[in-house]
């Protein structure tokens, strides 16, 4: 693996470029473990799940639900179950995170704007995401991800979730490119790298991490700032 920051690595021959949604290209105004905190307080308990734990299955649960609702309320409940506590207490935590959580109030992370400006002059674009559709596209239109992409694949219904390889090579035919010109861009090691690696994909992780866990990015970037001199 390649860290840009100390090498300068290119990836060369791209024609085509995928992101990660949530916290490569956006992020929550309040974050899920800020909610989780106002939700327990408001039912005056004490944190029955971590934030983590809900992370931990969030895909499992992606897979089988149609909306982030059913999701939440599934998971908590799940959650709360396991941590010896009565599934309703997590449905409970569901209900209030729902009426306090806005999917639609997201932010796009600094410089993604400049940045996806710059490359959609001269790449063709994908979304490839986890998660439910309807979660996913509410924050897709609230910063206007379609000024940029081209293609949107929401994993874990179009196609199993990522790390499963589908959902990349799915963003690849989409852009009518190929395999070995397309890059994908992420901040998870497990769903991005490991799936984009699984597809035949080079990969760019985001993260100023030094700890790979076994995983081998093509090349490491500690921020999207460090993105755009890679691809040359």
């Amino acid at each position: 693996m390649h860290t840009a920051a100390m090498e300068h690595s290119n990836v060369e021959n791209v024609e085509a470029i995928s992101f990660d949604l949530d916290d490569t290209l956006i992020r929550y105004e309040r974050s899920p473990g800020e909610l989780l905190r106002v939700c327990f307080s408001h039912l005056d308990l004490e944190p029955i799940f971590s934030v983590e734990e809900y992370y931990a299955r969030y895909d499992e649960f992606a897979e089988t639900c149609d909306s982030m609702a059913e999701l939440r309320s599934e998971c908590f409940a799940t959650l709360a179950a396991e941590n010896g506590y009565e599934r309703q207490l997590g449905k409970d935590v569901a209900a209030v995170f729902d009426d306090e959580r806005d999917q639609s109030n997201v932010t796009l992370l600094p410089s993604a704007a400049r940045l996806l400006d710059e490359l959609a002059r001269e790449y063709r674009l994908a979304i490839v995401t986890n998660g439910t559709r309807d979660a996913q596209q509410r924050k897709i239109e609230a910063v206007s991800l379609d000024r940029w992409v081209e293609a949107i694949v929401i994993a874990g219904h179009e196609t199993p979730p990522k790390p499963a390889p589908e959902p990349f090579t799915r963003a690849v035919t989409s852009l009518d490119a190929t395999v070995a010109t397309t890059v994908h861009v992420g901040d998870s090691l497990a769903t991005d790298i490991g799936g984009a690696t699984a597809a035949g994909l080079d990969s760019i992780w985001v993260s100023e991490s030094t700890d790979t866990r076994g995983y081998d990015p093509t090349v490491q970037v500690q921020s999207l700032d460090d993105l755009r001199p890679l691809l040359g």
